[in-house]
């Protein structure tokens, strides 16, 4: 403290104490997570990573805060101080939901491929004549019904 702040707590009758700064984590300054893309990896694997790494980045940083709001609140005793706290808790919370809907999004792009193979075709529709369907169903060797895929004309007429 200056000896201006010494003078008025003097006069004032403060007593000043002196904070130990040594008991507070001591995180870095730099918030910025690298982005490290692993060649061998998809894109998909590095995005999640790097989303992860912000995700608990923001989470860290979050405790950190909400340590820092409650040391302040308590000194305080004011109750804007606390409802600040109430809001970064629910803020810290958030992210923490986001990082586990991270997760069972990449569960469910990592399984959309392994499902393709065992796809049931529940609907489907022929487009042919009833005779052709009857040829078809009555298993009739003799004649080939070839199916096909009707593709709309593209109409080139400008308006």
């Amino acid at each position: 403290m200056s000896e201006l702040d010494n003078k008025v707590n003097e006069i004032l009758g403060i007593e000043t104490k002196e904070i130990d700064n040594t008991s507070l984590p001591m995180t870095e300054a730099n918030g910025l997570v690298p982005r490290a893309d692993d060649p061998t990896k998809d894109d998909i694997d590095n995005d999640y990573e790097y989303s992860r790494n912000n995700y608990n980045a923001l989470i860290e940083k979050g405790q950190a805060a909400i340590d820092g709001i409650l040391e302040i609140a308590r000194e305080g005793q004011h109750p804007r101080a606390y409802e600040v706290v109430g809001q970064l808790i629910g803020s810290v919370g958030t992210t923490v939901d986001k990082l586990q809907d991270l997760q069972k999004k990449l569960k469910q792009l990592k399984d959309v491929p392994n499902k393709t193979g065992n796809a049931n075709i529940k609907n489907a529709l022929f487009v042919g004549s009833t005779a052709e369907l009857q040829k078809m169903l009555k298993g009739d060797k003799n004649e080939n019904i070839k199916s096909t895929t009707a593709t709309p004309e593209k109409d080139n007429s400008s308006d």
